[in-house]
């Protein structure tokens, strides 16, 4: 299942809720990306709600939403950053972005892998990504009337190891949204005070969502759809001929034009046999 584009814009921009989960998670970016001051950065999925603060300063910041969900004009007051794209080929070149953020966009894709492996090849060297993933054990991906109840939840081995097996190296791996996923003042009211308790106690991974921060490493494994052999079969060669026995040129064959030796017309192998009789046709 895929997210649409109108139910995660009125989630973020018209619940209290959406509100307060796009304030903590806006602030998890600015942690770990502090400055953003000429970097080409780009948002897979739904990750608007987090790219605002970079608008005025980096160079280039492009939102790019899966043909599944669906596309809507971002920002709103100001010329059109976003695009619609498919999963797993974006129109972007090879190596031009510095900063990747991907919210509601792994765990909904159908392909993951081709999708990380997407990831990186848009990565520059030593470029990073922020995944903003559901927590399999946290509260957010277990109740309904959130994004993150939909799709396929993570635990910090699972993304660790998707992550190393498809171009990525893990740097840092840290939890958000603490506070109960309830849309009512009473809960609401306390929602930054216990998301402030709760990065003190990030190594208990018990927040809502996983928030991974990861580099692309330095070689990347590729699509899987070319394999590398250093002897590959050449099939016009022929087969090679078994250890031990003559070529069928040395029994009376005769090269041909191309400077290769074909068998006679009668077998010969079959003449050596008792009782058989070679018949030509």
């Amino acid at each position: 299942m895929h997210h649409d584009v109108i139910a995660l814009r009125d989630f973020y921009y018209t619940t209290s809720l959406g509100r307060a989960a796009q304030k903590a998670l806006r602030d998890q970016c600015l942690t770990c990306w502090p400055d953003m001051s000429g970097k080409d950065v780009a948002g897979f999925g739904f990750a608007v709600p987090l790219l605002r603060p970079w608008l005025p300063k980096a160079r280039r910041v492009i939102a790019l939403m899966p043909a599944q969900q669906g596309v809507m004009h971002w920002p709103a007051e100001a010329a059109n950053h976003s695009v619609l794209t498919e999963e797993t080929s974006w129109p972007l070149a090879t190596d031009s972005i510095d900063r990747l953020v991907m919210l509601h966009g792994l765990e909904t894709c159908d392909r993951p892998a081709a999708l990380l492996e997407e990831a990186a090849r848009v990565l520059r060297m030593g470029g990073e990504a922020l995944f903003i993933l559901p927590n399999r054990s946290g509260m957010w991906a277990r109740l309904d009337g959130t994004p993150f109840a939909l799709g396929r939840p993570y635990s910090s081995g699972q993304i660790a190891t998707l992550l190393r097996d498809h171009g990525f190296q893990m740097l840092d791996n840290r939890s958000a949204l603490f506070f109960p996923p309830r849309n009512t003042r009473r809960w609401l009211r306390w929602a930054m005070w216990l998301e402030r308790i709760g990065q003190r106690m990030a190594r208990l991974r018990g927040g809502g969502v996983l928030v991974v921060r990861a580099r692309r490493a330095e070689s990347s494994p590729g699509n899987g759809l070319a394999i590398k052999n250093r002897r590959p079969l050449r099939i016009l060669d022929g087969v090679a001929q078994p250890a031990g026995t003559r070529p069928a040129w040395r029994e009376g064959g005769t090269p041909n034009h191309r400077g290769r030796h074909e068998r006679s017309a009668a077998p010969v192998c079959g003449a050596q046999l008792p009782g058989f009789q070679a018949q030509v046709r």
